[in-house]
């Protein structure tokens, strides 16, 4: 079988959230860097497997996809077999895509704006807005609290077995608890638990290990 290939940047988040799927399904990989600081992916090799000129790309023998949450739900049902599984089979599956959809569109763009303010911004000498953190951390505490509510319910945000929706998250809690914005996940109990909880996945530190190769 040809080996799996993700395209991309260890220090992007949505590559992140593809390798560990990969991660968590125990499966082997080709890793192909691409370089972000030279404009490697605006160029004509790399938007021929991304248009958007983006990371991750991945390829599966003939099949090709960009786009990590698409990525990881291909991966998911391609190999149901092997390692953690990540979806779920009956109708419990209408719950864990809500909370996809949940990550993808309530946490994810807000906490994707904090993780570029405090964490990108100051690595590239960029100067921080504080208004739009200000903005951002209001924001964040709302949906987090649509978090404990949820999660004093379940372990897990689709039930009681970690799934891709909780996997989702991990990029941007990881980029945060870097953070003095950790405050806000702490102040909550079972939100705190739920990361800590995914945070120490085995798969996750290996990801995270590839941050200092």
């Amino acid at each position: 079988m040809a080996p799996l290939k993700v395209y991309g940047n260890v220090f992007s988040t949505a590559t992140q959230r593809v390798f560990a799927c990969l991660h968590e399904k125990n499966l082997d990989y080709d890793f192909i860097n691409v370089d972000l600081s030279t404009g490697e992916h605006k160029q004509p090799p790399h938007l021929a497997r991304n248009p958007f000129g983006q990371v991750p790309a991945f390829e599966d023998g003939d099949l090709k996809l960009f786009e990590s949450r698409a990525i990881t739900l291909h991966v998911s049902y391609a190999y149901q077999a092997n390692g953690t599984p990540l979806i779920v089979e009956d109708k419990k599956m209408s719950i864990q895509g809500v909370w996809m959809e949940v990550e993808a569109h309530q946490f994810e763009p807000t906490t994707g704006k904090l993780a570029w303010e405090v964490v990108f911004k100051p690595m590239f000498g960029m100067t921080t807005d504080d208004e739009e953190v200000v903005e951002s951390e209001k924001k964040l505490e709302v949906i987090l609290d649509v978090y404990e509510a949820r999660l004093k319910e379940s372990k897990y945000l689709g039930g009681e077995c970690f799934t891709l929706a909780d996997l989702h998250h991990l990029p941007n809690l990881q980029c945060l608890f870097g953070t003095p914005l950790k405050k806000h996940f702490e102040a909550r109990p079972h939100v705190k638990a739920w990361c800590e909880d995914i945070m120490a996945r085995p798969a996750w530190v290996k990801v995270i290990q590839k941050l200092s190769v």
